[in-house]
């Protein structure tokens, strides 16, 4: 178990990304009809992994083009403090995400930020060329999602431990039900706020790093505590 008693599961794009991997792909490379997909999963017709592996299919790049355009996109500028911080502290951090593992892996090896584990679909070239096409490794029964992060969740419990969520929209509302702890962006503060889940807003992973070693302690969630074993590092 952490020696915090915490662990913590972080959404990726929109939440460690500065963009929407995935919609970002799309507007460049996509063919046409992804965007009727998108319609119909806002409006509640298929679920996110119907939705994301139509798109996947209609993406039109060679791995050449796909990696030089994730070369250029950007992590949020105080994701790599965090995960220091968290490392130090000894508080397990899991990746967990609906969008695609190798623009994920790859833009964090970018950042020097390997080893962190990842749950998000599995992207892989199709046919023809420059086709691809999506696999859901972590699916579940019931699920309409291409990664469950309810489950996500669930496992990262491990018996006592409690689970922060990180993220910042629709893909994180149910995960945040079943969270201890929301630290949230965008649209999933008002998803919290509209539930009665426990919460904090946050702009950017400074923020995220600020206000971790209150929870960590207990004082974030209103209990008494003496002063913070856990000092944010220089």
């Amino acid at each position: 178990m952490s020696p915090t008693g915490w662990t913590i599961l972080c959404d990726f794009d929109g939440t460690i990304s500065v963009e929407d991997v995935i919609d970002s792909l799309l507007d460049r490379f996509g063919r046409p009809g992804w965007e009727q997909l998108e319609h119909d999963w806002r409006a509640g017709r298929i679920g996110s992994r119907a939705c994301m592996g139509g798109q996947v299919a209609l993406l039109d790049m060679s791995r050449e083009e796909l990696d030089a355009h994730l070369d250029g996109l950007s992590l949020d500028h105080g994701f790599a403090g965090f995960v220091a911080a968290v490392r130090g502290w000894g508080v397990p951090l899991q990746v967990v995400s609906d969008g695609l593992d190798h623009a994920i892996d790859r833009l964090l090896r970018r950042h020097g930020l390997e080893g962190l584990p990842v749950a998000a679909n599995n992207l892989r070239p199709g046919t023809p060329p420059q086709h691809w096409q999506l696999t859901s490794p972590f699916q579940a029964a019931g699920c309409a999602s291409g990664t469950c992060k309810c489950a996500c969740v669930e496992k990262a419990r491990d018996g006592e431990r409690k689970v922060l969520l990180i993220g910042d929209g629709a893909s994180d509302f149910c995960a945040a039900d079943r969270a201890d702890f929301v630290f949230a962006k965008h649209r999933l503060i008002e998803h919290c706020r509209a539930a009665g889940i426990p919460y904090a807003p946050i702009t950017c992973f400074d923020d995220a790093l600020a206000l971790l070693p209150a929870l960590l302690d207990g004082s974030l969630a209103g209990e008494p505590a003496p002063a913070s074993p856990f000092p944010i590092p220089a």
